[in-house]
């Protein structure tokens, strides 16, 4: 068959037939008497044989190579092809969101387009000292989305940086809540503990809900600064976990003055002491564990802390009566005029 009807049968052009051929991955069997291409049926059957692996992304020097080279397997083959595709569409994810991310900024003219790939390849870079410049020093007249910060909160391993980047989210407004909140889903206890950090110094009102939500998390440390931002928000339902926290010593300092705090808001105080009190009484607390509550019990309304302290003096755990009763003596001393 000649290279005409070939083309025509098969679909691929004379021209890449001859391309095929100078490369060897598809040499016509014989010549006509005039020195015209013959291909025999044999050759067309390896041409569709190379228009197939072609049609799964192989380039021509793969598809050569999967043709003569017997220690080329299929596995082999599926492999690489498996593994260009993921890096392909991990490109292409990537250029989405730097899309949407342009997009969602609404540039009004290209200057606006440029200067904004201008930031997010900077936030990509992997120099820490680059990514942080780009966040202190944003293009000028262009805002910075807040989807682009947010996902480089959630990304940033870096203190300084992720510090730079939750300054400039939480001044960025949009959807920068939102977008960083979808962090606290994530199966990955770093991404969650960026998140629930940046929703932390956000201000607003709307990061109270995330916030609340946070102190069922699985890891404690992210139950923690959700309890910390939100008890310092005046929320009652972080109780529980920043007297958990003043129990097993995490941040336990910390914790007890936002229980304090707390304490000095109306109808409030009963409730806070309750948590600690029944704390103390519980069969599992040690020593160590009794010490660190009644230490908190100083930062409650004193007319509340006196009675509870003053009993612990007394308590047959002489480590924690002999601290309640130099906390007695602090209270005293506060009282006076």
């Amino acid at each position: 068959m000649l290279i005409g009807e070939v083309a025509r049968r098969s679909g691929v052009s004379t021209r890449m037939l001859r391309h095929y051929e100078s490369l060897g991955l598809v040499r016509p069997t014989g010549r006509t008497t005039g020195g015209y291409r013959e291909y025999s049926d044999e050759d067309i059957h390896r041409i569709f044989h190379v228009e197939s692996l072609r049609s799964l992304g192989l380039s021509l020097r793969q598809i050569g190579r999967a043709l003569e080279d017997p220690a080329f397997t299929p596995s082999a083959l599926v492999g690489d092809l498996i593994r260009w595709a993921e890096d392909r569409l991990a490109r292409e994810r990537e250029l989405l969101e730097r899309l949407r991310a342009v997009d969602s900024s609404a540039p009004s003219d290209w200057q606006g387009v440029l200067r904004i790939v201008e930031l997010m390849r900077g936030l990509s870079s992997a120099s820490a000292a680059s990514r942080q410049q780009s966040v202190l020093a944003p293009a000028e007249g262009v805002p910075v989305p807040a989807e682009v910060l947010a996902a480089a909160v959630l990304a940033e391993a870096d203190a300084n940086v992720a510090g730079a980047l939750r300054w400039a989210l939480a001044r960025a407004g949009g959807d920068g809540l939102a977008s960083v909140a979808s962090g606290l889903r994530s199966d990955d206890v770093d991404i969650r503990r960026r998140a629930v950090v940046a929703v932390a110094e956000m201000s607003g009102g709307e990061e109270t809900a995330v916030l609340a939500g946070a102190l069922d998390d699985s890891d404690a440390t992210v139950r923690g600064h959700a309890a910390l931002a939100l008890g310092s928000r005046g929320g009652i339902e972080a109780v529980p976990t920043l007297v958990a926290m003043v129990a097993e010593g995490a941040n336990d300092v910390e914790a007890a003055e936002v229980l304090g705090t707390l304490a000095l808001g109306s109808g409030r105080a009963e409730q806070v002491m309750s948590a600690l009190v029944e704390e103390l009484a519980a069969p599992a607390a040690d020593s160590a564990v009794r010490i660190r509550l009644t230490q908190a019990l100083v930062e409650m309304p004193a007319a509340l802390a006196q009675d509870v302290l003053q009993q612990l003096s007394d308590d047959d755990d002489r480590a924690v009566a002999r601290v309640a009763s130099a906390l007695v003596g602090v209270l005293d001393e506060r009282s006076k005029p």
